[in-house]
């Protein structure tokens, strides 16, 4: 089968379009014929070594760890799904991905895929709206009348969280290019801030957010700095800031409580949001659909904040 792999870190051009074996279901795993793979930010920094003492992977390794497809091949021990089955999964982060043809996946990890949307695309659903949900919910314990921001509501996650927040009865602020700003005011949104136009820290001036989720990469030597002045001038006494990107300040002012999100699998929360996807209370879109071989492209656009919203590529 065709796959794309890096067998070292390195820029976008260690990422290699080449045959290598089909996968085999082991005990407890499935065999998937990918229909599409999302591209995520963190794939950036992982196949650059920047993480590799959070996300250590073995070399040669195929990235991509959210993954829609149909199973043709069951393991020992797996129940529950049959060849035929269209699913979707969030795959072990530094296991071998969905960059592929075909991919391995726990069978603990599926969720039936929605019904709604064509398959490719829900490839664009799990660990993004597990994210969003995780963030607000289990860290943020988001309750109805809140005021809460988004910064970076233009991105996946960043439209999730929106719609999550919006229906939960939070006030939402967002912060969005031009490029999404109809489909985040679509989500919800109740104001969105244009950064290209103003910076946040002006145009925001004088607010607080009883939650603020940061979903901005900056991987320039600045970003520690940045986040502290995110956190000191736009969080309410008492409130949280999350950041699923750069770290958060260590004990912040005023009684407010900083987190690190570190996304989680959670196939049962995963199937209760493509439920709602079902129902037409969630929207999943995506920005672009793209051939396997577009990969170091991605990358590369991903890194110059050339990439809003969500990219999928398809085998």
């Amino acid at each position: 089968m065709k796959a794309m792999r890096y067998h070292s870190y390195g820029d976008s051009d260690v990422l290699v379009y080449e045959e290598t074996d089909r996968p085999v279901a082991g005990a407890g795993q499935v065999v998937l014929k990918v229909a599409g793979a999302a591209f995520n930010p963190v794939d950036v920094p992982i196949r650059g070594g920047v993480l590799k003492d959070v996300f250590p992977v073995a070399f040669p390794h195929t990235p991509n760890y959210d993954v829609s497809g149909v199973v043709t091949e069951t393991g020992e021990g797996v129940s529950g799904w049959s060849v035929g089955d269209a699913v979707v999964a969030f795959l072990p982060m530094t296991a071998p991905g969905a960059a592929a043809e075909y991919a391995v996946a726990p069978a603990e990890a599926l969720v039936a895929a929605p019904l709604t949307v064509e398959l490719a695309d829900a490839s664009a659903l799990p660990s993004t709206v597990l994210t969003a949900w995780q963030s607000l919910f289990e860290l943020a314990g988001l309750k109805p009348g809140q005021s809460v921001l988004i910064n970076g509501a233009g991105g996946a996650v960043g439209g999730y969280a929106v719609q999550l927040a919006a229906q939960a009865g939070a006030t939402v602020t967002a912060t969005a290019g031009p490029r999404s700003h109809d489909r985040v005011r679509s989500y919800g949104a109740d104001r969105i801030v244009d950064y290209t136009a103003t910076p946040v820290l002006e145009a925001l001036a004088g607010r607080r957010f009883d939650v603020v989720l940061n979903l901005v990469l900056n991987l320039t030597p600045s970003a520690p700095e940045e986040v502290a002045q995110l956190v000191d001038e736009l969080v309410a006494d008492g409130g949280v800031f999350l950041s699923t990107t750069t770290p958060v300040p260590k004990s912040p002012a005023r009684a407010i409580r900083a987190t690190d999100v570190f996304v989680r699998s959670d196939a049962t929360r995963l199937a209760d949001l493509v439920a709602q996807v079902n129902a037409g209370t969630l929207q999943i879109d995506v920005t672009s659909r793209r051939p396997l071989t577009d990969l170091p492209s991605i990358h590369d656009e991903c890194l110059a904040g050339r990439l809003p919203g969500k990219t999928i590529v398809i085998p």
